[in-house]
């Protein structure tokens, strides 16, 4: 019997997945390819006290911004933070908890948990501040510092286009931290902006497999910010 995993809206597709205190990944970077609709429904279901694995907190107003600034995220797992002011704030004050990787880290270490891989070395950061509390090894000459694999409860996506089995295109620089999010979690739903029948995708051109995907939902609309708009002068 086959299993239907398209949902109608954000809210139903995160309905029975949340709870105070959980882990989330959400993918994306800064504003690109970030699942900003269920975002939001995050934000209105009022669940608190969040663990955040993202590779930035988007911005003040977008993104995971939005739960910022309701406050409810405790902790955030994260590369770079530094274009939102609400985040910086709430740091410096002691009420958010901030968990810095170096960001080639960071993606490795939540493909390990995708993988299975309960800890790994790697040199980045060894000897370091990043190594305080961390076991540190050396292999061949040189010193290496133990990384966690990371999984969340669930795992917010965005993608391009997918099929109704859950087989995931990611577009452009959109594909960033979302395909290896999409395997470690223990419940994985996607925003896609296109749907299609099993087969309309050429299977070399999918990244994530279905069997990874547990919910999806089409969106009507898609809000595609820029972050750092630059332009030059006309001639």
């Amino acid at each position: 019997m086959a299993v239907n995993k398209i949902y109608p809206d954000t809210t139903a597709a995160l309905s029975g997945l949340l709870h105070d205190g959980m882990t989330i990944m959400s993918g994306g970077f800064g504003l690109c390819g970030i699942p900003g609709a269920l975002i939001e429904t995050i934000r209105d279901s009022g669940v608190k006290n969040l663990t955040i694995v993202s590779n930035n907190a988007g911005i003040d107003d977008a993104g995971l911004g939005l739960l910022l600034q309701t406050r409810q995220v405790r902790k955030m797992i994260s590369s770079y933070v530094g274009e939102n002011a609400t985040f910086a704030k709430q740091y410096l004050a002691g009420e958010l908890e901030i968990e810095f990787n170096p960001q080639g880290t960071l993606a490795e270490r939540i493909r390990a948990g995708g993988a299975g891989i309960p800890a790994f070395f790697t040199a980045t950061g060894a000897g370091t501040q990043i190594a305080e509390g961390k076991p540190q090894q050396e292999f061949d000459g040189r010193l290496y510092v133990q990384e966690l694999g990371l999984r969340a409860d669930l795992s917010i996506i965005h993608a391009w286009k997918a099929d109704t089995e859950g087989n995931l295109v990611y577009r452009k620089t959109a594909r960033n931290f979302n395909p290896i999010m999409a395997t470690a979690g223990e419940a994985v739903v996607v925003q896609v902006e296109e749907l299609v029948e099993p087969g309309q995708i050429d299977p070399d051109h999918i990244i994530t497999a279905g069997i990874f995907v547990n919910r999806i939902v089409k969106l009507t609309a898609v809000d595609k910010r820029i972050e750092q708009r630059t332009v030059r002068r006309r001639g």
